[in-house]
């Protein structure tokens, strides 16, 4: 496929999502400049006063929402960052410093691993290692086990490319205490981590107080411009302020990111757990939906989901079920799935030719009963025949 081809694929796909009556997820990166101009303006002075000073080089609403971040997570300090990539490489590179060990365990499905184009060894003087292969985190027995010694052990929580999949409680203290027994530190990979409080039980002060440093991300679950922030101790974040300004994040004007996050950490913050629970229900009727309708196999994953996202594997090609998807958005006006990959998640165990989406059930889903879902899969099904 030519990149004109590409960019007309993903403008049909824009279109059939936008114009569907019906969707799991609304997200606002589907909406125009103008709208999402117009929401920001719209609800900014709910968070922040609208008369204060434009942040320059922080301060202002960057600050309140590095305060807001830290107490949330129940920690000292926390500095904004323009990407989770710098943010990580920032933390990573902080800790290497402080162990005097520049190897960092973590999963070969990782972030860093699979979509930064080996930036922690190439740009950080990193090296990685990888306790497991296996598509979960790593238990306690093969961190404790692993034959080279490594600074700092990794998290990423939920780990996405695996299927958005998080250990039990138990088994994450676990980890924790291994790492700590061979003297490494730990960080948290925690675009995500807003949502994993209801699978662990716990709030987001005893979950980030596992680690050493957290990564949490503005855009992804919060619905945000852009932006994250990294959390943890005030020593180690002042140090990362110093290399953020040496890795080009230190952005004259921010507060368009910062504004939309805060309405994100208001709104969407507390509507989470709904989305969890929510998608649990729609998890199960999409496997009662294939079944149903006679795909010849499918694979829910994890099921049940252990956020509000999860993966969706069906044996046929990538463009297919592309062509499907956006068939039935442009026809019946439901859009059921987004976007189609056969690779993406080959090293999680993707059969050949088995092709898998990302499934987000957000406040537009919570509109869908299970036979809404049941209804819909076959529909789906029946345009792949």
């Amino acid at each position: 496929m030519t990149a004109m081809d590409e960019q007309e694929q993903r403008r049909r796909r824009l279109a059939a999502w936008r114009g569907s009556r019906r969707a799991l997820a609304r997200l606002g990166a589907d909406g125009t400049l103008g709208e999402r101009l117009t929401a920001l303006a719209a609800d900014a002075s709910s968070v922040h006063d609208p008369d204060d000073a434009v942040d320059v080089y922080g301060g202002g609403v960057v600050a309140e929402l590095e305060r807001r971040v830290a107490g949330l997570l129940g920690t000292e300090a926390a500095a904004f960052f323009p990407t989770g990539t710098m943010a990580q490489q920032v933390a990573l590179r902080c800790w290497a410093g402080r162990t005097g060990n520049a190897t960092v365990a973590l999963h070969p499905l990782s972030h860093p691993e699979l979509h930064e184009g080996g930036a922690l060894g190439a740009v950080s003087g990193l090296r990685t290692v990888h306790p497991t292969s296996e598509p979960r985190l790593p238990s306690a027995e093969e961190v404790r086990e692993h034959p080279e010694p490594f600074g700092t052990l990794m998290l990423e929580l939920p780990l996405r490319d695996a299927g958005f999949v998080l250990p039990e409680w138990e088994e994450l203290t676990a980890v924790v205490e291994a790492a700590r027994e061979r003297d490494a530190v730990v960080h948290l990979d925690g675009a995500r981590l807003w949502e994993c409080t209801e699978h662990f039980g716990r709030g987001l002060p005893e979950i980030a107080a596992l680690a050493d440093s957290v990564y949490v991300s503005f855009y992804k679950s919060l619905d945000g411009l852009s932006g994250a922030a990294l959390a943890g101790p005030r020593t180690l974040v002042e140090e990362a302020r110093v290399w953020r300004h040496r890795y080009g994040g230190q952005v004259f004007q921010q507060y368009p990111a910062a504004l939309s996050a805060l309405i994100g950490l208001d709104r969407e913050l507390p509507r989470l757990p709904s989305y969890v629970a929510h998608a649990k229900v729609v998890a199960s009727a999409l496997a009662e939906g294939f079944a149903e309708a006679g795909a010849p196999w499918f694979r829910v994953r994890p099921e049940p989901p252990h956020t509000h996202q999860f993966q969706v594997w069906l044996p046929y090609g990538a463009e297919v079920l592309d062509e499907a998807s956006m068939r039935q958005a442009e026809e019946t006006g439901v859009a059921l799935f987004r976007r189609w990959s056969a690779g993406a998640a080959g090293a999680a165990g993707l059969p050949p030719g088995v092709s898998v989406t990302e499934v987000t059930v957000a406040g537009a889903g919570l509109e869908w009963s299970a036979e809404d879902v049941r209804e819909a899969v076959g529909v789906f099904v029946g345009l792949l025949e």
